[in-house]
């Protein structure tokens, strides 16, 4: 009966956290102009972890409720785990890739694996400097949980005769959220009954955004020296630098100078991608005495979503 169906399966275990402490520094890396971040401490390094398990092999434990060659997901947790404590390296996407060729060396009847690692960021509390009176200076001890923007990454692993391979990234910096007050467009769009929205020579512009990246060579994500490395902190200043100086028409102008900057920061970069979210206020009043003092709200819950890829020519 079986020869009459075809199947796709994967299974895995999700958001599997870890919080490492006193991993080697992140250093080395090539400064770029937009941004002060060159490097971390490591202190703590603390991610969340995706594992997701492709394999004919494990067939059988859907159309027979044969388990024997299945690994339980709750193994695969403790082996990220274990793992987490021997890595000697710095980032996320290094992480990736020592878990993956380890979880195919142990487990063979896994045929391929997706990771995707998303960092769980906190920041150095600021404290008194002890030989500085009325200064203060970042703790090596404490850090405050944050709920900004942070960098992700997933990697895919194929199974091979020789071992395994590294078939495929993708790196990114998410859950951005800029508000620009001023220097930002909106207006020549297609006008007919429809429409309502009025045009805004300057508005308030306010994107949610994610930025993802591919590197030519991966390579360089994985160099030790941190060269070639792109941080998603860089990122991140890249982005926020672009939206501060450029008087932009439309979020898709934004995104594709976004794009450009990118890709000359970063020659290793093959492409650069973007999702972002309108979520501009509306105008609610404004100041007879200051026309720059106005008060938004929040507007209709649906939003306007743009995507944009821009890759590196051959």
């Amino acid at each position: 009966m079986m020869a009459d169906y075809a199947y796709t399966i994967s299974y895995g275990k999700l958001a599997v956290p870890f919080y490492r402490v006193y991993a080697r520094p992140l250093s080395g890396l090539r400064p770029v102009p937009e941004s002060s971040f060159t490097g971390r401490a490591n202190v703590l390094f603390a991610a969340q972890v995706d594992i997701e398990v492709f394999g004919e092999n494990f067939l059988p434990a859907y159309t027979e409720g044969d388990n024997t060659r299945v690994v339980a997901t709750d193994s695969m947790k403790n082996f990220v785990l274990r793992q987490a404590l021997d890595y000697d390296g710095a980032t996320l996407e290094g992480f990736l890739d020592v878990l993956g060729h380890r979880f195919l060396a142990t487990y063979a009847d896994m045929e391929a694996l997706r990771l995707t690692a998303r960092e769980l960021p906190f920041e150095a509390a600021q404290v008194p400097a002890s030989e500085q009176p009325a200064a203060f200076a970042a703790s090596d001890v404490l850090f405050c949980r944050t709920h900004d923007d942070y960098s992700t990454a997933t990697l895919d692993f194929h199974r091979h005769a020789g071992g395994s391979t590294l078939v495929a990234h993708q790196c990114g910096r998410v859950g951005l959220q800029l508000l620009k007050v001023t220097g930002s467009a909106f207006t020549s769009f297609v006008r007919d009954d429809y429409t309502t929205l009025p045009e805004r020579v300057d508005r308030p512009l306010f994107v949610w955004m994610d930025v993802h990246w591919r590197y030519a060579d991966a390579a360089a994500m994985l160099g030790q020296t941190g060269e070639g490395y792109i941080a998603g902190e860089q990122v991140r200043d890249i982005v926020q630098v672009l939206f501060h100086e450029f008087v932009s028409e439309s979020i898709q102008h934004l995104v594709h100078r976004m794009g450009l900057r990118l890709l000359e920061r970063f020659p290793q970069l093959a492409e650069v991608s973007f999702t972002a979210q309108n979520r501009t206020r509306d105008p609610v009043a404004a100041s007879a005495g200051d026309e720059r003092i106005k008060v938004y709200t929040d507007p209709f819950p649906a939003y306007g979503e743009i995507k944009l890829t821009v890759k590196r020519g051959l």
